[in-house]
C-alpha cells in the first residue's frame, strides 16, 4: 500500500438495476448481468487495495444502489454530513450508512428532512482541501450548500448541472492532485464554466469530449497520481499522461447501466484539510411574495420557471390559493441563488412578474450617485415596459415615463422625490441612479376572470399566430380602433414600405383620413415609395395596378426625392399641389404629424428625415406618450424600436409576413400584444372593410 489514503465501498450483491431514477437506467431494468457486475466491481476493488486502503460495508438486501457508497455522505476530516436522497428508492439506505459513520467514530451532521443532497456524488473537494465543489440542479439543492459550509468550515462554490444525463456532479467533473481537473463544460450552465476557469488556471484544466463524458471519464478515482476510470480515449489518456498521471483502465459497464462508474462505486473518507481555510458560501437567498390570480393566469408556474432557467433554486413557504372565482391569490417563495449576481437577474425577472422582495417595510431601493453625465452606476436596475414604483426612505414612489431598457434616476426638487426612467445618455451629475434590485416592485393589476370576459371584444393575449383566421384578429382590431377613435383616445402607426409595395398604402390612407391615426413613426423608405406611387403610379419602379417593372423605374424614388427637396418639404409639395394622394399627403391635409426617422442606407433623403438618430428617438417617445393602441405595420427596425418605447397597457399589434418579426415583438412580454403573421396589405385591406361595418358614427370632426 503506497498511501494512507481510505475509500468506503459496498459489494455488489444485492445489485440491480430495479427501477428508473436516471437516464442511464432506462431500458435497462433487470438487464444487468450479476456475474458480470460482481467481476467488474471486484477488479475496481483490488486495483484500489493495491494503492490504498479499502473498507466495507455490508450490503443489505432492497437497496441495489447501496453499491454506489459515493452518495453515503461528505466527508471532511472526522465530520460527515449525511446524505438525503430525493427519490424513495434510495432513502432507506440512509440508516445504514448513519451506522457505519457513527460506529467509525465521525461526527454525522443531518439535513432537513427536505432537503435533498446526495453525499459525494454532488461534493467533490479540491485535491489539495482549498475549496468544496457542490453541484445542484437535479439530485441536491443549492439551499443545502450553506449547511456544507458550516458544518465543515469550508469555502463552497455552487455549480448548476444542466444535462439530465448527467444528473450528479462526480459524473462530469473531477478534481485531481496538483490542481488539475477533468470535466465536461457542457454539463454545466455558462455561470458555472465561468466560475471554473475563474478558479482553475488553463493550464490545470482537462476539459473532455462528450464521447469520453458518456463513458464516465469524469466518473474517476483519484490516488495521488493514478486515475483510475472505466474508460479513457487516447486523447484524454495523452493529456493526463503528458500532465503526470497514470491511467488505469478497469472497465465498469454493468454499473454504466444504473449511471455510475469508478467514483460512484467509492467514497474517500480521509480528505485533506487545509487549516487556513474557512467557512465561505456565496449563496444568496431572498423570500418574495406574489400576488394576483397566480393559477389560472400561469404566474407561478411562469415564475418557478424564471427561477430554475436563470440557474436558482426554490421552496415555495406559504401558498394561498383564493376562495372565490374573483379572488387572488398570495405566494410566499423562497429563492435561492449561488450569487449576488445571479440574484440579481432572477430578482428581476420576478419583478417584472410583480414579485415583491420581502420583508418589503425594510427594504428601500439602493441609490448610487452619476458621477458622470451619460453614465449610469455598475449594477444599476434595468427597466421594463411595466409601471414601477421604488421605494425612498420608506415611501413608494411612482416611476415617470416608463419603459424599458434604461435607468431608474432619483432626484430630489422642491416639490419632492421625483423617479424616472431615463436613458443612460440622458442621466445627469446630481442625480441618483437605482442599483440592485432592493425596493423595486412592478404594479400589475389582477383582473377576475369576470372582467376579463366581460367585453364583447376582450383583446387578444399576448401570442404569435399565423393559424388563427386573420379575419378574427382583424375584427377584433376594428373594434378596438372605432371605440378609441370614438373616444378621443389615441392610436399611433409604425410602419415600413411594405405597406406600399404590397398595396396596403391606399388603406392606411384611409385610416389617416377618417381620424383613425394620430400619428405616423416610420423611416425615409416608406415616404419615399408612397409618394413615388402618388406621383409616378410606381413603389420601387413596379407599376402598382399591372405589377410590372416600368423602364427606367428603378430611379423613379430618386426623381420623387429630388422633387420634394425642390419644394423644400413634404408640406410644401403638398400645398404646391404635387403630392395628390397617399399617406403622406393624407398626414399634411389632416394635421397628423409625422417622424421620419433616417438610416445610413437612406438616399437624399427627404428633407423632413430626422438623420440625428438621438433627435428622432426623443421625437418617437413624444407621440408614443398616452397611446391606446400601436399598430405596427411590417418594419422590423420601427417596430422595436417603438416597442421599447411603450410602457404596458398599451394594445399592440404587429404585423408581418416574417414570423421572426412577430415574435421578436410578442417577446417583450406585455399581455396587450398580439402578433399576426400574415400580408400586411392583406391586413390593411380586411381593416378598412371590417370598420365600413362598424356602425358607431365618428364623433370627430372632418375636413
Amino acid at each position: 500500500m503506497a498511501s494512507d489514503i481510505r475509500f468506503l465501498m459496498c459489494a455488489p450483491d444485492h445489485y440491480d438495476v430495479d427501477y428508473v431514477i436516471n437516464p442511464w437506467m432506462e431500458g435497462n431494468i433487470h438487464k444487468s448481468s450479476r456475474d458480470r457486475a460482481v467481476e467488474q466491481w471486484q477488479k475496481l476493488y483490488q486495483v484500489l487495495k493495491d494503492h490504498a486502503t479499502v473498507d466495507l460495508i455490508p450490503p443489505q438486501k432492497g437497496w441495489p444502489d447501496m453499491v454506489f457508497t459515493a452518495n453515503a455522505g461528505l466527508v471532511l476530516g472526522t465530520n460527515v454530513v449525511l446524505s438525503r436522497f430525493l427519490h424513495k428508492e434510495r432513502q432507506g439506505e440512509e440508516p445504514y450508512f448513519q451506522e457505519w459513520f457513527e460506529q467509525n467514530g465521525f461526527t454525522v451532521y443531518n439535513l432537513p428532512k427536505d432537503l435533498p443532497f446526495e453525499g459525494a456524488g454532488d461534493a467533490l473537494l479540491d485535491r489539495a482541501g482549498r475549496w468544496l465543489w457542490a453541484g445542484y440542479g437535479f439530485r441536491s439543492e443549492l439551499d443545502s450548500h450553506p449547511y456544507l459550509a458550516k458544518w465543515l468550515d469550508i469555502e463552497v462554490l455552487s455549480l448548476r448541472l444542466i444535462d439530465e444525463r448527467f444528473y450528479h456532479l462526480d459524473t462530469c467533473f473531477c478534481p485531481l492532485a496538483n490542481g488539475y481537473l477533468i470535466y465536461y463544460p457542457g454539463a454545466f450552465d455558462s455561470y458555472s464554466n465561468r466560475l471554473i476557469e475563474m478558479r482553475v488556471p488553463p493550464e490545470k484544466r482537462i476539459a473532455i469530449a462528450e464521447a469520453d463524458a458518456v463513458n464516465f471519464a469524469c466518473n474517476a478515482v483519484n490516488i495521488e497520481e493514478i486515475v483510475v476510470m472505466n474508460k479513457a480515449s487516447d486523447d484524454l489518456r495523452a493529456k493526463l499522461n503528458a500532465v503526470g498521471f497514470q491511467v488505469i483502465e478497469t472497465p465498469l459497464t454493468e454499473f454504466l447501466k444504473a449511471g455510475g462508474a469508478a467514483k460512484c462505486l467509492t467514497l474517500r473518507v480521509t480528505e485533506p484539510i487545509d487549516e487556513q481555510v474557512h467557512a465561505s458560501v456565496y449563496v444568496e437567498s431572498r423570500v418574495i411574495q406574489m400576488r394576483g390570480h397566480l393559477l389560472d393566469a400561469g404566474i407561478i408556474n411562469r415564475a418557478l420557471d424564471l427561477i430554475v432557467d436563470n440557474g436558482g433554486s426554490f421552496q415555495v413557504l406559504n401558498f394561498n390559493l383564493g376562495e372565490q372565482r374573483q379572488s387572488t391569490s398570495t405566494a410566499e417563495v423562497r429563492v435561492s441563488a449561488p450569487s449576488h449576481q445571479v440574484m440579481e437577474e432572477i430578482i428581476s425577472h420576478l419583478i417584472d412578474l410583480g414579485a415583491v422582495d420581502l420583508p418589503e417595510d425594510e427594504r428601500d431601493a439602493k441609490l448610487e450617485p452619476v458621477t458622470k453625465d451619460g453614465v449610469a452606476p455598475d449594477d444599476f436596475y434595468v427597466t421594463t415596459i411595466y409601471p414601477t414604483e421604488v421605494r425612498i426612505d420608506g415611501v413608494w414612489v411612482k416611476v415617470e415615463n416608463q419603459r424599458m431598457d434604461g435607468a431608474i434616476a432619483v432626484k430630489q426638487t422642491p416639490n419632492g422625490i421625483t423617479a424616472r426612467c431615463k436613458l443612460l445618455r440622458d442621466l445627469e451629475i446630481g442625480e441618483q441612479v437605482v442599483v440592485d434590485v432592493f425596493g423595486i416592485r412592478t404594479i400589475r393589476k389582477p383582473e377576475s376572470r369576470e372582467k376579463r370576459n366581460s367585453e364583447e371584444f376582450s383583446f387578444m393575449s399576448a401570442g404569435v399566430s399565423s393559424e388563427r383566421r386573420v379575419e378574427l384578429i382583424v375584427e377584433q382590431v376594428a373594434w378596438e380602433l372605432r371605440k378609441i377613435r370614438d373616444t378621443g383616445g389615441k392610436v399611433i402607426v409604425s410602419a415600413g414600405p411594405v405597406v406600399i409595395h404590397t398595396g396596403g398604402g391606399e388603406h392606411l390612407a384611409r385610416l389617416i383620413r377618417e381620424g383613425y391615426v394620430q400619428a405616423l413613426l416610420g423611416g425615409n423608405a416608406i415616404a419615399v415609395h408612397d409618394m413615388e406611387q402618388s406621383i409616378m403610379g410606381t413603389s420601387l419602379g413596379v407599376d402598382m395596378k399591372r405589377g410590372v417593372a416600368v423602364r427606367g423605374g428603378h430611379r423613379h424614388h430618386l426623381k420623387v426625392i429630388n422633387t420634394i427637396r425642390r419644394y423644400g418639404s413634404i408640406a410644401q409639395a403638398v400645398e404646391a399641389g404635387v403630392i395628390t394622394s397617399g399617406i403622406m399627403y393624407e398626414c399634411v391635409k389632416n394635421h397628423v404629424p409625422f417622424v421620419l426617422a433616417g438610416s445610413i442606407r437612406d438616399d437624399g433623403p427627404l428633407p423632413d428625415t430626422q438623420m440625428d438618430l438621438i433627435k428622432a428617438q426623443t421625437e418617437y417617445a413624444q407621440h408614443i406618450r398616452g397611446a391606446e393602441m400601436i399598430l405596427m405595420l411590417s418594419s422590423m427596425l420601427h417596430s422595436i424600436g417603438v416597442g421599447n418605447m411603450t410602457p404596458a397597457g398599451v394594445k399592440m399589434v404587429c404585423v408581418d409576413i416574417n414570423p421572426a418579426v412577430v415574435t421578436k415583438l410578442s417577446d417583450r412580454g406585455s399581455v396587450e400584444s398580439v402578433g399576426v403573421v400574415t400580408d400586411v396589405g392583406l391586413f390593411l385591406s380586411l381593416l378598412t372593410q371590417q370598420l365600413d361595418k362598424l356602425t358607431s358614427p365618428y364623433l370627430g370632426k372632418t375636413n
